[in-house]
């Protein structure tokens, strides 16, 4: 059945819940850097789903794994080993280091792991007093929207009417450290928190704030979570952001580009033995670990290292945030980030960032914007010097005035 934009556009708003607004454009192919809407027209992908599509668009590598494996086995449960799983973790021990690992499937569900692991290791390692935990995140967080997580959003779009919320989280600001050290207390079993604030509009904390932290997390005997789904896996030009520090976190959350894009896959990589207070029964995910996902989180792996795409991100994002800034217009207030994790943050007076996400669209460039004023900017990793010309090219002709 062929149906057109129009009668596509029809039936998802009969049907679908509206917790979305998408630009609109309704694709239907996708390549590299590149996707093709159901009239044919090519747009440079510049969100690549939220950093899941590090490896872009359907990589013949990739899919060739994910083919192979699902003609031979899907899914086993957790209840039998596979043949998958363990290379798995091998994988992941290699590039990062990790002692110990835990799949699950989406990064929300790594997150919602990690509050869980931890409070449990306050209890039974630290001797924290029962139902006394507490964990420290920071304002402007984004780290899923389940229940838990969103107790302690400060969105208030995230949490309205959705109470009432598990208690025994802090919240301080982002980037302050005398904050953090004053938040701490006896109790406190972890700080979470992402190296760069992706979903508030890339937020970047201050120089030599997480070497502080690291070292206070060891002092207090805290718990460093690091969420990286969004940063981590060659987004911010290092295989991990918390690499440009030089500090290891404690655990580290991965995610969305795990996969490349064809499949939910998620991971808790523990670089200490937080890990091991999870015994049978006390946690578990009926897909997680599942032999698809790990051959298809093998490939993508594999083909980021393999590639070149981590220095690939880092060379041509010091290009593209060069390029973003020399953009001579009134519209924008700050240029930021990290990589190909970038953000272009326009003056109230431009009237919000939604109505140059329509413009770019016309030109042939997909982009998100975020927190009304913010315009993301994160194509794939191997995207190429005159793909980075044309986005910047058709960012000038749009924002420049």
């Amino acid at each position: 059945m062929n149906l057109s934009a129009n009668d596509l556009y029809a039936i998802e708003s009969r049907l679908g819940a509206r917790n979305y607004k998408p630009l609109e454009v309704t694709l239907t192919r996708g390549e590299g850097v590149w996707v093709w809407d159901t009239e044919g027209k090519r747009y440079l992908d510049c969100l690549s789903a939220y950093s899941a599509l590090n490896q872009g668009h359907c990589h013949p590598k990739i899919l060739a794994a994910m083919t192979e494996q699902a003609r031979r086995l899907t899914l086993t449960s957790r209840a039998f080993r596979n043949d998958q799983l363990p290379l798995l973790y091998q994988e992941l021990e290699k590039l990062t280091g990790a002692r110990m690992i835990l799949p699950m499937n989406s990064g929300a569900e790594a997150v919602e792991s990690a509050l869980k692991v931890t409070r449990k290791w306050g209890y039974e390692v630290k001797g924290v007093a029962p139902n006394a935990a507490n964990i420290i995140t920071c304002a402007n967080n984004f780290h899923g929207r389940t229940l838990g997580v969103i107790g302690f959003s400060t969105d208030p779009l995230a949490h309205g009417n959705y109470g009432p919320f598990a208690p025994g989280f802090k919240t301080v600001p982002f980037g302050d450290f005398d904050a953090l050290a004053e938040a701490i207390d006896g109790n406190t079993v972890a700080f979470l928190v992402e190296p760069i604030q992706g979903e508030a509009g890339v937020l970047m904390p201050p120089a030599g704030y997480f070497k502080r932290v690291r070292e206070l997390c060891s002092e207090r005997n805290v718990v460093l979570v690091l969420d990286e789904i969004q940063t981590g896996l060659g987004r911010t030009g290092k295989l991990l952001a918390q690499e440009h520090e030089d500090i290891q976190s404690d655990l580290t959350l991965l995610g969305k580009a795990l996969s490349g894009g064809f499949y939910p896959v998620s991971a808790v990589l523990a670089n200490n033995d937080v890990l091991r207070v999870l015994q049978p029964g006390t946690h578990g995910s009926t897909f997680g670990g599942n032999p698809l996902a790990c051959a298809i989180a093998r490939a993508a792996l594999r083909v980021l290292v393999e590639e070149g795409m981590i220095e690939n991100a880092r060379i041509q994002g010091e290009y593209l945030l060069k390029q973003l800034r020399a953009i001579n217009s009134d519209l924008i207030r700050e240029v930021r980030g990290r990589g190909l994790m970038i953000a272009m943050e326009l003056h109230p007076h431009a009237g919000g960032a939604y109505k140059y996400c329509e413009r770019l669209r016309d030109k042939g460039l997909l982009a998100k914007d975020t927190h009304v004023h913010t315009l993301r900017i994160a194509p794939p990793l191997l995207i190429k010097r005159s793909e980075i010309d044309f986005a910047c090219e058709t960012l000038a002709s749009v924002l420049a005035r």
